[in-house]
């Protein structure tokens, strides 16, 4: 693992520096520029706002690792909440969450709870859940949620999965989602994780990213490619033309305030462009990874940060 990226993995898991940003003029500016805000409402507006640009939008609440059963369930209300809101204001948006901030840590049966009556009303709404993917000590498991969710009476095409290209393991379970025609969002990956599991090298998780890419497109089933390297983006867009694969049948993803011009590009070129919009008041953890995912974000937002 590079130096830069380790530094703020570390910042991530820093509760004294947390706590300082969240108080801080400049954390506040942080904040408001790469998170939509801290309601439910802040993320409605911030999604009719990119729905207006051509894009679509997944909207996450941000936390992790909720501690109480009590954290739990109020994370299940305002995901509820969202689901419906999107709807009776016709919004194109649907929802991401992570399994520790629906109570796995706390009670998997409430997790499990949890996640199956979210998916259920995004069935009843037609929309979409999207169940996101954390540290690898969770890989197996959230990846056999997703699964069991998938099965439930019409729930196929309703939930789906992410991906992180620098695990070892993942082209194995890309395939293997892929055979069962569940939707994948890839990504690169943004927690520590050790060499015997994952890859170090950015060469190295480049290459699997590619690869993981391929296969996902040629499969048939719509996926999410989250990525904001332009060499990524061009070798999909190359692959994508060469194989004959329409621009509908897949979409590019990336992160809400990073890359606009680049987002809107992609939109102008006829490419489907989902941006992913987070809001609520865990953003310090959220943030820090961002930034150990690719140096050129840090660059990115102090050259940003001042502009209005």
């Amino acid at each position: 693992m590079s130096p830069f990226r380790a530094f703020f993995i570390a910042l991530s898991e820093s509760r004294s520096l947390r706590s300082f940003a969240e108080r801080s003029a400049v954390g506040r500016k942080l904040s408001r520029r790469f998170v939509a805000g801290m309601t439910v409402q802040d993320a409605l507006d911030a999604t009719r706002a990119t729905n207006a640009l051509g894009m679509s939008v997944s909207v996450d609440n941000l936390g992790e690792n909720v501690t109480n059963v009590e954290e739990a369930k109020e994370s299940a209300h305002l995901y509820r909440e969202m689901l419906d809101a999107i709807t009776s204001q016709k919004l194109n948006a649907n929802v991401s969450l992570k399994l520790t901030h629906m109570g796995l840590d706390v009670d998997e049966s409430l997790a499990r709870e949890i996640a199956a009556a979210l998916v259920e009303q995004a069935r009843t709404l037609d929309n979409f859940v999207r169940i996101d993917m954390e540290g690898s000590p969770y890989t197996q498991k959230t990846l056999d949620f997703v699964r069991e969710l998938h099965r439930r009476p019409g729930a196929a095409g309703h939930v789906g999965a992410v991906i992180q290209a620098y695990l070892r393991r993942s082209v194995s379970d890309v395939e293997s989602l892929c055979a069962e025609r569940i939707r994948i969002r890839l990504c690169k990956g943004a927690y520590k994780e050790s060499a015997e599991i994952a890859f170090q090298a950015k060469t190295d998780v480049d290459a699997n990213f590619v690869t993981l890419m391929k296969i996902m497109l040629k499969s048939g089933t719509y996926h999410g490619i989250a990525t904001h390297d332009p060499a990524m983006i061009d070798a999909t867009k190359a692959f994508a033309t060469s194989e004959k694969i329409a621009r509908d049948s897949f979409e590019f993803q990336m992160l809400y305030g990073v890359r606009r011009d680049l987002q809107e590009q992609l939109v102008r070129d006829g490419w489907k462009m989902r941006v992913y919009i987070p809001f609520g008041t865990e953003w310090y953890p959220y943030l820090m990874r961002r930034l150990a995912e690719r140096p050129a974000n840090a660059v990115f937002i102090l050259k940003n940060l001042f502009r209005r």
